[in-house]
């Protein structure tokens, strides 16, 4: 990228990030797709992620992988190569499972496992974590002294939007330091615009899918110049991949997952041509290292 004019502001880096996990592993196709069958499906989330990890090579771009404890069990090559291209490795959990419907003592299980297997993978220490689905909820915020507990330095997991799975829509927009009873947590919350009393996703994801490309460029455009801050991106690599088995589910789940999956990768593409991104840690971590209060 070409170097910014003298006097003229550095354009904002965002944070781009992945959810490395399969088609069968959403929530929302869930009965289709229970647990103890997902190795009777067809694995595409290797290939899937070799796709976003050259287009970021094309892009010149650097971003968070949060993958899947299950997954990184069975493509261990695929965390190598995710770590050796300078992505950041963080966690997605192990098996996909809803925070909100865990016990601590299970959650302290899973993300305890996952971060060994992936730090023993990518050679590095795990400082991230998200919730599938964006569990972390108001019912679930017991999660977050468990994650500090366990060494992690920052969570993703809170949605602050009203949804009909997740959010905790009055949470903070941006990322904040969260003192927990246990010590302190930087929460890195997926992003959205305020519009009137309501926060609005442009975060991403199926909304990157289903709502109009100008409203994504227009929402991180406006979080970066208007109110001077990054905007924390994610999609998931079945997300470019319109061939993929389709699974029986509700009309609306299917529409979620399954409509325009055509325009993911050429979408992406033009993104990270008109804004910046680097991953969570370069981004964002470093300016929430040593702060001794939280935002409320």
């Amino acid at each position: 990228m070409a170097a910014t004019p003298p006097g003229v502001p550095a354009p904002i880096v965002n944070a781009m990030s992945v959810d490395v996990e399969d088609y069968f592993h959403v929530s929302a196709l869930a009965p289709a797709a229970p647990r103890d069958r997902w190795d009777t499906f067809e694995p595409r989330v290797e290939r899937n992620t070799e796709r976003l990890l050259q287009v970021f090579d094309d892009k010149g771009v650097r971003a968070t992988f949060f993958v899947l404890g299950w997954v990184a069990e069975r493509c261990p090559a695929l965390v190598r190569r995710i770590a050796a291209a300078g992505h950041e490795v963080a966690s997605h959990g192990h098996a996909h499972a809803l925070v909100y419907e865990q016990t601590p003592v299970q959650f302290q299980e899973d993300v305890r496992r996952t971060k060994g297997v992936l730090e023993a993978l990518a050679g590095a220490a795990v400082q991230g974590y998200r919730a599938p689905s964006y569990s972390i909820t108001a019912r679930s915020l017991w999660a977050l002294d468990v994650l500090v507990d366990e060494g992690y330095r920052y969570d993703a997991s809170i949605f602050p939007i009203h949804h009909d799975r997740y959010g905790i829509p009055g949470a903070p927009r941006h990322p904040h330091v969260l003192r927990r009873a246990t010590g302190t947590l930087v929460e890195v919350p997926p992003s959205t615009v305020r519009v009137g009393p309501l926060n609005l996703p442009i975060a991403g994801g199926g909304y990157f899918r289903l709502l109009p490309y100008r409203w994504t460029a227009w929402g991180i455009g406006r979080v970066n110049r208007v109110e001077g801050r990054p905007v924390i991106f994610y999609l998931h690599p079945w997300e470019v991949d319109p061939d993929q088995p389709q699974l029986p589910g509700s009309v609306l789940s299917r529409f979620r997952h399954y409509h325009r999956l055509r325009e993911t990768e050429p979408r992406l593409r033009r993104l990270l041509s008109e804004f910046r991104f680097d991953s969570i840690a370069k981004t964002l971590l470093q300016k929430f290292i040593v702060p001794q209060t939280a935002e409320s």
